[in-house]
């Protein structure tokens, strides 16, 4: 369910609201709870991302108590009503005490009863998910042993797993995304049930396993997410891509095969965007299909060439790959952009000016060196080079980024007509002007003109 970006909420603001919601609820005559994830997180001591109340009024009750201008009927047909609050507390999910029927679908029940408190914490997902909390008695009501469980560190789906999953094929991946976060085991009988219906992954719809990979790759616990989408037999039927790097030796360091690398880089990462923690995960899946065993080794001098074009097919799959998961098209071109370049930085000290500037004026520029820093220390390289890019990045933009000495509007004054040539020229002169060889105005209209006299 939608809810308000938690960047711009106050967490005192979110508890008080989640707090008020409650007690109206009871002193309008209903039982309340908080419910779920927030439970959760308040007895582990987390401060929670935001709040559910669970409760015996129905959808239509809630919403006159509340008023239709605060109310928003998200899932109504299954209990679910969001409370709007104030801009700094954003919402609370209030949901109705229900039990569920079948789930065709994989995903929605086919019928939805209201019930009791009880009965609603068995329909739930996993055991630490599956506690109530009174915050005004400060009491938590465990039907399912969450509390044991949170102790310690299991993740148990309550009841029968197969059950679990069969109702929403999600959950598999959910129990993994927990089991990394807090560092817990996936309980056997749990994690057997992952592998034995590890396939209806795919009938899950790609827009929802994207925010569940989203919320995987952004916490430190990245690495041990994959490790264990692995060990479930997930990795293969989602990332494809990423599962055949285990079969491919690393060409730079041939001791450790690329999932192994990969997962070296993804630990290394400080707190990266979604875009950066992707283009890591996929940034070597372009080399399984130039370094496999039926292709010849590659030697000393061929290796730069063949890891670049390895580079450029793998910004490819990760194009691909982006439109898969329907991701957004800012990410799925940040994503690329990174994927592509994850090795143009290595001798920017060494480089043309004019090859390395066009990267460090990119908006990406610091996601791309985050790359290159965790890819480099991966390897063992000496990073000492992104020092100087970084440097390069405290110039005035003035200095970094100057205006361009000939402008399209300007061939066009020369009798040039928009094209390939055109194009061409532009860049010449560009990358000319950046390399120091033009430095005025005058002298790069004067080459301009004495190319366009040799037609080149």
């Amino acid at each position: 369910m939608a809810k308000h970006a938690s960047a711009s909420l106050n967490p005192q603001a979110q508890r008080r609201f989640a707090l008020e919601v409650l007690q109206r609820l009871r002193r309008a005559g209903f039982e309340a709870y908080w419910a779920g994830g927030c439970v959760r997180d308040l007895l582990l001591g987390h401060t929670p991302k935001d709040y559910d109340v669970a409760t015996n009024a129905t959808p239509q009750q809630v919403r006159k108590l509340f008023g239709r201008r605060r109310t928003v009927p998200v899932g109504a047909a299954f209990g679910v009503m969001l409370v709007v609050g104030p801009p700094q507390a954003g919402t609370v999910e209030v949901t109705t005490f229900r039990t569920e029927g079948p789930y065709s679908d994989g995903r929605h029940p086919d019928q939805v009863r209201y019930a009791t408190a009880r009965e609603d914490v068995l329909r739930r997902d996993f055991t630490i998910n599956g506690m109530l909390y009174d915050p005004e008695t400060q009491q938590v009501l465990d039907w399912v042993g969450g509390q044991e469980d949170l102790r310690q560190g299991v993740i148990r789906a309550i009841g029968d797993p197969r059950e679990r999953f069969a109702e929403d094929h999600l959950r598999m991946f959910r129990a993994v995304r927990f089991a990394a976060r807090f560092g817990f085991q996936i309980e056997p009988e749990t994690h057997q049930a992952v592998r034995e219906m590890a396939a209806k992954i795919t009938n899950v719809s790609r827009e929802r396993l994207a925010a569940e990979l989203e919320m995987m790759l952004v916490p430190p616990s990245r690495s041990q997410g994959l490790k264990l989408l692995e060990e479930t037999g997930l990795l293969a039927l989602l990332l494809p891509e990423v599962d055949r790097l285990r079969e491919v030796q690393n060409p730079e360091q041939p001791q450790e095969n690329l999932w192994q690398h990969t997962l070296r880089v993804l630990e290394r990462l400080q707190g990266p965007p979604f875009p950066l923690a992707l283009a890591a995960l996929l940034h070597e899946c372009g080399a399984p299909e130039l370094f496999s065993r039926q292709e010849p080794p590659a030697t000393e001098t061929e290796l730069p060439e063949r890891l670049q074009q390895a580079a450029k097919r793998a910004a490819r799959l990760a194009n691909r790959f982006a439109r898969r998961w329907r991701l957004s098209n800012p990410v799925r071109k940040q994503t690329r952009w990174l994927v592509e370049h994850q090795r143009s930085l290595r001798r920017a000290d060494r480089l043309p000016w004019s090859r390395v500037q066009p990267l460090l004026v990119s908006p990406w520029a610091e996601n791309l060196l985050g790359l290159h820093q965790a890819d480099m220390e991966a390897l063992g390289l000496d990073t000492q080079v992104l020092d100087f890019c970084r440097q390069k990045l405290t110039l005035p933009r003035q200095e970094l980024d100057p205006p361009p000495l000939v402008t399209g509007e300007d061939l066009k004054s020369l009798g040039l007509k928009p094209g390939p040539r055109f194009g061409r020229l532009l860049a010449w002169v560009r990358n000319q002007q950046l390399d120091g060889l033009l430095r005025t105005r005058e002298q790069a209209l004067e080459a301009v003109r004495q190319r366009i006299r040799e037609g080149t």
